[in-house]
């Protein structure tokens, strides 16, 4: 079977564009996501498929979405990681979503309603010569609650409680952005070896579901560098749903008074701003790398 794709990146998290209105798979009406899964895992493979963070599904609304929401969704979002498991939400991922559906004329409107498997997401878009340069997100609103992130822990809150894994002591910070995230402040995120802490933090028996793990150092007080390690997908240059949680703990914990905080990443710097109490929001780029087709073979 040729796919066709679409690679994009926003900020450096790279995933391949798979276009299902019509003729693929709907792993929600088929009930068959392992379709996804398979091909999450081959096409993924930066050295034998095309090389991605992962795979997102362009699907239309659930009949769920259409009959239970107040907002009506115009398309459906799926996240596959490079491992095959499914994830929530992908803020990067939906940024380049709403660019593929808007230049590839799915619709033709500048505020695009996004199903995900973390609920309605409201994306407005940032034009140049008709072409989507940059995106906003709604976010949502961050969850502390541990039996929202999930985490098994004794508290309501996870909030610089202290974690050790690999013989080093951590205080960590959890919060739910649609999927669950830990957030650890350092002094040199760059000198910290993150291939070796950060599975050690997603598999950690406190999550049930794992986590996306954020190493994070204060530049000053408007500027953060941040390593994600995500779940499913190991380093990457960017998170979107990471950067949102980081600037949330900041809140919540009083690092920062300001609305708004640039998140400098690896791949580059997502914009993140609102208050706890009114909802989070990200703005930031999306870009088209490239087209192709893969021949996968379904087992």
């Amino acid at each position: 079977m040729n796919i066709k794709f679409t690679k994009l990146h926003g900020a450096g998290n790279d995933y391949l564009y798979i276009d299902a209105m019509n003729d693929l798979p709907d792993p929600i009406s088929n009930n068959d996501t392992n379709f996804y899964k398979e091909l999450a895992i081959k096409i993924s493979d930066r050295h034998f498929g095309v090389g991605s963070d992962g795979i997102i599904i362009i699907l239309p609304p659930s009949a769920k979405a259409r009959k239970d929401s107040d907002v009506k969704a115009d398309f459906r979002m799926r996240v596959f990681n490079v491992d095959g498991s499914e994830g929530e939400m992908c803020g990067n991922g939906i940024r380049c979503f709403a660019k593929y559906v808007y230049d590839y004329n799915l619709i033709n409107e500048k505020t695009i309603n996004i199903e995900t498997l973390a609920g309605i997401k409201i994306v407005e878009l940032f034009l140049s010569s008709d072409v989507v340069m940059d995106v906003k997100v709604f976010m949502g609103f961050p969850a502390f609650k541990t039996d929202k992130i999930p985490a098994y822990f004794k508290k309501s809150e996870i909030i610089l409680e202290k974690l050790t894994v690999g013989g080093m002591d951590f205080d960590i910070s959890c919060v739910s952005m649609g999927n669950p995230h830990c957030v650890i402040f350092v002094n040199d995120v760059k000198g910290l070896d993150v291939g070796f802490y950060g599975p050690l933090v997603e598999n950690d028996k406190l999550f049930p579901k794992k986590v996306n793990v954020e190493f994070v150092q204060v530049q000053d007080p408007k500027n953060v560098l941040v390593r994600t390690w995500e779940r499913g997908s190991g380093e990457t240059l960017a998170c979107g749903t990471g950067a949102c949680a980081v600037y949330s703990v900041m809140k919540k914990i009083g690092k920062i008074k300001q609305n708004g905080l640039n998140v400098n990443l690896y791949g580059g710097t997502l914009k993140i701003s609102g208050e706890l109490t009114d909802g989070i929001y990200m703005t930031g780029p999306a870009e088209e790398v490239f087209t192709g087709y893969y021949n996968f073979t379904y087992k």
